[in-house]
């Protein structure tokens, strides 16, 4: 086994005490000769850590097939002294594959002393809000505008490493240790993403609100609400969607909405349609306690699409169940409405939670 062990500059780019303490946190990358823990070695692992004085890299290297248990060791003995563990998608490969090879060399390490933070699985919820085609890293490197070329590919380098071991070139050693650093190194230039979990998982501040109109194509005054919030964290990449009757901002720390407000009338369903009577007529729904006494011939059993009561106002779109009672245009409709106040946004839970909703119905829809 090889060790190797620098010091390494490190870019600043995100807060890394929202994680935990800078000594408790070690970040890890890991190369192998396949994606099967039962079939494939462990040749590299690498690690960057902050000692208090600058950030370090330490690497231990296979050089040869039967040192991988020496690797594992070393790791693992290393991994005590830190508490949080920082990869990407290392839940899903990198911490299986090596208790994999941890029992199959019949050494017994586990994770359990050390709390894992993976930030594939930290971001991935919020795929669709941020439009990324995929999660791969080369994509969340592309939404935050950072450029770096990979020269060679993991898969690539099972051959430069298996002609290691056959020629034990300098040549080869050099690009298998430098591509398990840059590796290390490119991790910190996506760290910015966690900007965005960290905003979804805290509190918005409705700042202002107010009801305004503007001219349509066909010269009528159309009603929307401009809505603000403010966020304790700030976004590296500006988000926007436009998607009727929602138009969204998120710029550094605050959310920006026009919503087209519904002038007119709306219906409310009620959800036990066959306690009531509609009366056609009136073209409204009555409970049958009171539609008992109204003439046989002027009612006539409700279904689920006529057992309504109508409603004239201003109505706000609602994108979740936050305020009753929902209102619709009809009855497959899926968006619902409340009649509109500014009362309604008082309430700082509901102001924070009419956000989340804007935020996830929009990220279900076409990103601009």
């Amino acid at each position: 086994m090889i060790t190797i062990k620098r010091p390494v500059d490190l870019p600043d780019t995100y807060p890394l005490e929202r994680i935990g303490p800078l000594k408790e946190l070690l970040f890890f990358d890991i190369e192998t000769t396949g994606f099967s823990g039962d079939t494939s070695q462990l040749y590299l692992i690498g690690c960057t850590y902050h000692d208090g004085f600058g950030w370090k890299l330490i690497q231990w290297f296979a050089d040869t097939r039967d040192s991988e248990g020496q690797l594992l060791e070393a790791f693992f003995t290393f991994m005590e002294r830190f508490k949080v563990l920082v990869h990407f998608n290392g839940d899903g490969f990198d911490i299986p594959y090596l208790l994999k090879r941890c029992k199959h060399l019949g050494l017994n390490y586990n994770f359990d002393k050390i709390t894992s933070l993976d930030l594939y699985k930290k971001i991935k919820p919020y795929r669709k809000l941020l439009g990324l085609e995929n999660m791969k890293q080369k994509s969340i490197e592309a939404f935050l505008g950072v450029s770096r070329e990979d020269k060679y590919s993991g898969g690539q380098l099972i051959d430069v490493y298996r002609e290691y071991l056959m020629t034990r070139q300098t040549l080869l050693y050099d690009l298998l240790i430098l591509h398990n650093e840059d590796d290390l190194r490119g991790m910190p230039s996506i760290l910015p993403i966690l900007s965005y979990p960290d905003l979804m998982e805290s509190p918005f501040s409705l700042l202002s609100q107010q009801a305004c109109s503007c001219e349509n194509n066909q010269g009528t005054d159309c009603a929307f609400l401009n809505l603000v919030w403010k966020s304790p964290y700030t976004v590296p990449v500006q988000l926007s969607y436009d998607c009727y009757p929602v138009s969204l901002e998120l710029h550094q720390d605050t959310l920006t909405c026009n919503i087209a407000l519904y002038q007119g009338e709306l219906k409310y369903f009620y959800p036990n349609y066959k306690d009531y009577y509609y009366l056609p007529l009136e073209d409204a729904a009555i409970h049958k306690s009171v539609g008992a006494y109204v003439d046989k011939n002027a009612r006539r059993k409700a279904t689920a699409k006529t057992c309504y009561t109508r409603k004239q106002g201003l109505f706000l779109p609602q994108f979740g169940s936050l305020w009753a009672p929902a209102l619709r245009e009809d009855y497959k409709a899926s968006l619902t409405y409340t009649q509109y106040s500014p009362e309604l946004l008082s309430d700082t839970d509901c102001a924070d939670t009419y956000a989340r909703q804007l935020l996830s119905y929009v990220s279900e829809k076409n990103r601009l």
